[in-house]
């Protein structure tokens, strides 16, 4: 008599398959909104003066009360590597849905402000949290030059350039517009080189790149968020589909624009293929 053996159903298998699947996507997500990626840009300038070519910037932004590694190690070792000769801090430095460590700006302050000059503005998220005005004066008094709707002259190699910064939109409704600032450069100055701090990166195209900076620093995109090959990421924070200015190096209007993806998650965010970033922006002349 013949015997029919029975099939073993796949099922366990393919749930086991599965299972492993999904926790090393897991583990792959959580590496990647951990693991600190440092990358380079080489903007050229026509108009740079002679003073500044070879300056190296550190441009920091959407920290988002996140520590990388104890007491920020991780991240100060990334940036002193860089060797900047100065830090742009671009906004979103603590976050009103997440913990903020004890100590947190200040630490943060300290650190990049012994490194090199640390110049900061703020982001919608500082003042969703409140207390901007109290965080100002810590980061003020901790060694950062805070640009809250003004700015600064910096000097390297004989030469100088402007250095402008403005509070996110979120801020108070009779603040100085940017469109006031640029004026006020412009009467103080001619017409010099100058670099704008913006949080936003989605006012350039129609309001940022009008104003005749140079060179404007934004953070705010987060890199789109997910990032797959021929996109410029595919969820913008105001949870649009494929947004665009949202990393790296980009020109309108006769004005450029650097986007860093930045360092953090706000609320329940996260990111894929787009690891928190310590953007290194060397200047050329042309």
């Amino acid at each position: 008599m013949a015997r029919h053996s029975r099939k073993r159903s796949s099922f366990p298998r393919t749930v086991l398959t599965l299972l492993v699947l999904a926790v090393l996507a897991a583990l792959y997500i959580r590496w990647g909104n951990r693991s600190l990626e440092s990358t380079q840009f080489t903007p050229v300038f026509a108009r740079l003066p002679e003073g500044f070519d070879g300056c190296r910037i550190v441009v920091l932004g959407d920290l988002h009360s996140t520590l990388f590694g104890e007491e920020n190690a991780a991240l100060l070792e990334a940036v002193q590597q860089a060797e900047p000769e100065y830090i742009f801090l671009v906004g979103d430095l603590l976050d009103a849905f997440r913990e903020v460590p004890e100590g947190y700006a200040e630490d943060t302050a300290d650190c990049l402000s012994e490194i090199a000059p640390t110049y900061y503005v703020t982001g919608n998220h500082e003042w969703a949290a409140g207390g901007v005005p109290e965080l100002k004066k810590v980061l003020a008094s901790h060694g950062v030059t805070v640009l809250s709707n003004e700015y600064t002259v910096l000097e390297r190699g004989g030469d100088s350039i402007v250095l402008a910064g403005i509070d996110d939109p979120n801020g108070y409704a009779d603040q100085k517009t940017p469109e006031e600032l640029a004026a006020e450069i412009y009467a103080a100055y001619g017409d010099p080189f100058w670099i704008l701090l913006a949080h936003r990166n989605d006012h350039f195209p129609e309001q940022y790149s009008l104003l005749g900076a140079d060179l404007v620093v934004s953070g705010h995109g987060h890199g789109g968020l997910i990032r797959l090959p021929f996109t410029d990421g595919l969820v913008s924070t105001d949870r649009t589909f494929f947004p665009s200015y949202t990393a790296g190096l980009y020109e309108k209007n006769g004005s450029v624009l650097f986007v860093t993806r930045g360092l953090g998650n706000s609320g329940s965010t996260f990111r894929a293929f787009n690891r928190p970033e310590v953007a290194l922006i060397s200047f050329q002349t042309d």
